[in-house]
């Protein structure tokens, strides 16, 4: 079984060091995906799915927000390749009253504010911007296997999609993260270790 971690928008590869170094997972830099393309939802989706199906071994999926909608994709589309999820913060479908607002904000923002996402600031909002429309509240069945739904406890803006996305899927478990904000893997690295550890030894040879 290979295991895979997707950072959140904004992050990189290193908000994933503590646990791709216990769990020897593979953490690709979601933002070198799409330099040199345009900044869509589907153009980054179009190279994990190259860089995915690369492993002819099973395939673990952790992943945060936009990383966490990625693996939920990807697990709808190829369940035959997919062993297990773990789900942070990512929603079953796109919160567009949300994202409308955000992207007022981010109009304002200087571009400075955008050096550390990986993205130049039109490039950031052309992706936020084309994920308006998703939505895989009709391809969740097909998800089955072992799955991991968590949220920070902190992360009011996810609790309720979170906990919507636990009860959708057919084999998965909702679980909410003490004292962490939206970006668990940063805030609650020590504790989101431990607890993958707990439950991939649960999952046993289901995972396999």
């Amino acid at each position: 079984m290979r295991t895979i971690l997707l950072h959140g928008l904004g992050q990189t590869p290193e908000s994933w060091r503590l646990l791709s170094e216990k769990f020897g997972a593979a953490c690709p830099d979601l933002a070198a995906y799409l330099a040199g393309c345009e900044p869509t939802y589907d153009t980054l989706y179009r190279a994990f799915c190259a860089f995915a199906c690369q492993s002819e071994e099973p395939l673990l999926l952790c992943g945060l927000s936009l990383g966490g909608i990625l693996a939920l994709q990807y697990a709808a589309e190829h369940p035959e390749r997919v062993t297990g999820l773990i789900l942070i913060a990512a929603p079953d479908r796109m919160p567009k009253g949300l994202l409308t607002l955000q992207d007022i904000i981010f109009r304002f923002m200087p571009e400075k504010a955008f050096a550390a996402t990986g993205f130049c600031k039109r490039d950031f909002r052309s992706l936020t911007s084309s994920m308006r429309k998703l939505d895989f509240g009709g391809q969740l069945q097909k998800i089955t296997c072992p799955t991991l739904v968590l949220c920070g406890e902190r992360d009011k803006a996810n609790q309720k999609s979170c906990r919507r996305l636990a009860e959708s899927l057919p084999n998965a478990q909702f679980e909410s993260v003490p004292g962490a904000g939206h970006e668990v893997n940063v805030d609650a690295g020590d504790w989101l270790a431990d607890r993958m550890d707990r439950w991939l030894k649960q999952q046993g040879e289901s995972l396999h």
